[in-house]
């Protein structure tokens, strides 16, 4: 799987309403959206033309969702999986 599908799988993973589980781990509305938004800007630069694309990207997504006292649990690990791949993606391009 390549990382514009990851981060579709992502970004749906995202459009699902919240669980009550999610929201005891500290996800509100609001986060997931603003989070589901960064991602699909994400996938869409790596939709330009050229492998310079993912230099560019730069996910704190970890740092976001620390601030935001998000626990463990299906969308964190969702959402670190992305950041993972995205990074990878970067050193890889240098």
């Amino acid at each position: 799987m390549d990382l514009r599908e990851s981060l579709g799988r992502a970004v749906a993973a995202l459009k699902v309403p919240l669980e009550q589980v999610d929201r005891e781990q500290g996800w509100t509305d609001e986060l997931r959206r603003e989070i589901q938004e960064e991602i699909s800007i994400s996938r869409s630069m790596l939709r330009c033309p050229g492998p310079w694309a993912v230099s560019y990207l730069r996910p704190r997504l970890d740092e976001w969702m620390a601030r935001e006292g998000v626990q463990s649990g299906r969308l964190r690990d969702v959402v670190m999986e992305v950041q993972t791949l995205i990074t990878e993606a970067r050193d890889a391009s240098r």
